[in-house]
């Protein structure tokens, strides 16, 4: 790189592993999709995107720049020619990767300034494309010396050119993705830089400190929709053709390192702050590891080198570890360390409070087994409507009116009603159980069981008794299995296990496992048998909160931002109603009758206004099932299952009509319904749309139907679009059959006004393979 001061000049080649593998190949071939290994149904693809990368010119560099245009990217190939030591400048590297991609069709240009000047660099990308989506930091220059031996122009050019080169340029292109609310930095940091390597000292102080830049960068960035990621790659290089045999540079290629940098640049992939290590095919994600450590200081006592002597090996014990993720768990810690020794009672004897069961309050021998006071809950039927509502049921599905209107004459409780009354008693009590002095603002829902032995009461008292079933260690906190079971009178109608862990509280010696707890269990290995989407509302956990869990967690952003959320999230238990009233309405027919048991394990938050989409198995009378929100393809709900009596032979249920009506459609409706579930991925792809259907009888509505190509693998089900049609299409029952059957040309059928179609008619042309081919009777 050209240096402002010392005239000195940089290659452009990735350096991020020691010398022996520096990525500087000069010759391979670079194509994603045909790289072997698993194949997407959608390709990634980068079209209207702008990526520049730094250090172009050959190795890795060549290998993003090429991998990128192949997706559709405009690409700028930055590179100053220079030598593996930083000297000399050549424009011919850059001009040639840019013949390359525009001989493959690709749009390229060639910027050939040091990293040093990042604005040039930037307003490049500006100047040829007017945007800037994507920076690859991956240029890099070499001056190993043993430590001794490095002089102060060794160590301040690495510096220039890895650390402070990777600011300036991300500097430059920085406001730029903050205002286009997007933007994908990658920073190339190495072996070297994580685990140290002789003569390399100058080398790796710099690849570390990138990542140290990146993580911050993920801080600020993520409120803009900008992420930013770290990898420390190993490829093969021309350094290495006279050390390595062939088939091991052929091991080391490139092209095993480019599918990770695309995947984690593309607007799809939701990591942000990752460290990876990428090579030979293989991928690794890393993260910090800490012991539990010990508290040393006693209070009213010096703190000594003894003492910490004493406790050496507890100290570097890593049988139990915790893994810190921000510096507000590392504060957190801190301070949980603090109370802890202000808690301690003044003592002579400095080791009378070292016991393991102090420093975590937890003692199991006397926790388990103990019971809390029982509760009544006392409701009418307001309370069972209001929790229906909270956990997104809604008027406009006429399968919901029975738990909604109390007049109803089906009038029933959802199943998971029954964890309102429990989670009431198992709070009330546990701050008074002897050994389980634990602080509660620590404390997460881990996962949840719920057995039903009678259907829940509309109305009535319950009462609930919990008992502590267990106390797990698991070295980062503790879980503690509690039980609850809720009568009605003398009859027991539900029983309840929840599992919530205790961050910080582990450490205590216990066991890590226990026969008493309900395991949740894997998926089976084909697609979903159905798939089911609700959007929930911005006011869900505002709402879903009125049925009791009035955490501020949940609505106070203020509270939010304490633990570490930048929103306030949905309760983990109205995710759960979601999941679970999806699984009785698709194979159940919304018969609470047939609902016996279900099992979750909560993953990750979900934030009022997204998408559940909830997919899920049948096997026999048990139904897997696992949560996502749709957004961001994150797992909210994880090893779940139902457990039923019995279950509907097809996973779309069968809906009840208007009584007496004797609908022609419905039987084309679950013909298309089973086609679909055949084929659905296919028709998702061609059709990609949701279409809404009122079909009338005697000039009245009488049922809804939703053909929905655009979601999932697909699905049809009676009632409304949950969320917004792409087309509605109105039609009479008998109508809609002689469309069907060819009787009556669709066309006709519009102007003259009994086919009515609302939103984008053009859509409609779409149907003739469904109708055609998919509901032939």
């Amino acid at each position: 790189m050209q240096r402002a001061s010392e005239g000195k000049r940089e290659p452009i080649c990735a350096c991020a592993i020691p010398p022996a593998l520096c990525p500087t190949s000069s010759q391979f071939s670079v194509g994603l999709a045909n790289s072997g290994g698993s194949r997407m149904s959608a390709p990634l693809r980068f079209d209207g995107r702008v990526v520049l990368v730094t250090g172009a010119g050959g190795g890795l560099g060549r290998a993003y720049a090429l991998a990128f245009a192949e997706r559709g990217a405009s690409v700028v190939v930055n590179d100053l020619g220079a030598d593996i030591k930083g000297i000399g400048k050549n424009s011919s590297a850059a001009d040639k990767v840019v013949d390359e991609i525009r001989a493959k069709g690709g749009k390229a240009v060639a910027n050939y300034d040091s990293v040093e000047a990042g604005e040039k660099l930037v307003q490049t990308a500006l100047d040829a494309f007017g945007r800037i989506d994507i920076l690859i930091n991956n240029a890099g220059i070499l001056r190993d010396r043993s430590f001794v031996r490095i002089s102060d122009e060794d160590w301040d050019i690495i510096h220039k050119v890895h650390l402070r080169g990777s600011f300036l340029v991300t500097r430059a292109a920085w406001n730029h993705m903050k205002n286009q609310k997007f933007g994908r930095i990658i920073m190339t940091s190495s072996a070297a830089g994580i685990y140290g390597n002789f003569g390399q000292a100058n080398y790796s102080a710099a690849k570390l400190g990138l990542l140290g830049l990146a993580n911050t960068l993920a801080i600020e960035g993520r409120k803009y929709n900008i992420h930013c990621n770290t990898i420390a790659p190993t490829a093969g290089s021309r350094l290495t053709q006279t050390v390595m045999p062939q088939d091991m540079l052929d091991a080391f290629k490139p092209d095993y390192v480019a599918p990770l940098v695309l995947w984690l640049c593309h607007e799809s992939c939701q990591e942000n702050s990752g460290l990876f290590e990428v090579g030979a095919g293989w991928i690794g994600k890393l993260r910090w590891e800490r012991s539990l450590g010990s508290v040393v200081r006693q209070k009213n006592h010096p703190m000594t080198p003894e003492d910490v002597q004493n406790k050496w090996e507890k100290i570097c014990d890593f049988d139990n570890v915790n893994h810190p993720r921000t510096i507000q768990e590392s504060v957190s810690m801190l301070n949980d360390v603090l109370s802890q020794i202000e808690s301690q009672d003044v003592s002579p004897n400095p080791t009378s409070h070292t016991t393991s069961a102090f420093s975590t309050g937890i003692d199991p021998t006397k926790a388990i087994g103990q019971k809390m006071p029982p509760i009544t809950y006392e409701y009418t039927h307001l309370q069972p409507i209001l929790y229906a509502l909270g956990v997104g049921m809604s008027t406009k599905d006429p399968d919901h009116l029975k738990f909604l209107f109390e007049g109803s004459e089906e009038f029933c409780c959802l199943p998971t009603f029954a964890v309102i009354a429990a989670q009431a008693s198992m709070s009330a009590g546990m701050a008074d159980i002897p050994g389980l002095a634990i602080d509660f603002t620590k404390v997460l829902h881990g996962e949840q069981y719920l057995e039903i032995y009678k259907p829940i009461p509309t109305s009535g008292t319950l009462i609930s008794e919990a008992t502590v079933a267990d106390i797990l260690d698991k070295g980062s906190g503790a879980v503690l299995l509690l039980d609850v079971h809720t009568y009605s009178g003398k009859d027991l109608v539900c029983y309840n296990q929840f599992a919530v862990f205790v961050v910080g509280a582990g450490g205590f010696g216990g066991k890590r496992s226990s026969e008493k707890g309900k395991v949740t269990v894997n998926l089976p290995n084909r697609p979903p048998d159905a798939i089911a989407t609700d959007v929930t509302t911005v006011d869900q956990a505002a709402l879903y909160r009125l049925s009791g869990d009035s955490n501020p967690l949940h609505i106070d952003p203020g509270f939010a931002a304490l633990g570490g959320f930048q929103k306030p999230i949905l309760h983990g238990l109205c995710s759960f109603g979601f999941a679970a009233r999806h699984v009785l309405k698709h194979f159940a027919n919304n018969d609470v009758t047939k609902f016996k048991a279900i099992k979750v394990r909560f993953a990750k938050p979900v934030i009022p206004g997204q998408t559940l989409q909830t997919e899920m198995w049948k096997e026999g009378n048990r139904i897997h099932i696992q949560t996502k929100v749709k957004e961001t393809g994150n797992i909210s709900i994880a090893g779940a299952y139902v457990d039923l009596t019995s279950t509907s032979d097809q996973p779309t249920a069968k809906h009840p009509t208007v009584k007496g009506a004797g609908l022609l459609s419905d039987l084309v409706f679950e013909e298309i319904g089973r086609r679909i579930k055949e084929e659905g991925n296919q028709l998702v792809k061609k059709v990609n749309a949701v279409f809404q259907w009122n079909i009338t009888k005697d000039k009245k509505t009488a049922v809804q139907w939703t053909i929905d190509l655009k979601n999932g693998s697909g699905e049809v089900y009676q009632g409304p679009a949950r969320g917004k049609a792409d087309t509605i299409f109105t039609v009479s029952d008998e109508d809609f059959l002689d469309v069907v059957l060819g009787k009556t040309n669709p066309q006709k059928a519009f102007m003259s006004g009994k086919l009515k179609v609302k939103g984008n008619i053009m859509l409609s042309q779409k149907l003739g393979t469904i109708l055609q081919q998919y509901a032939k009777l």
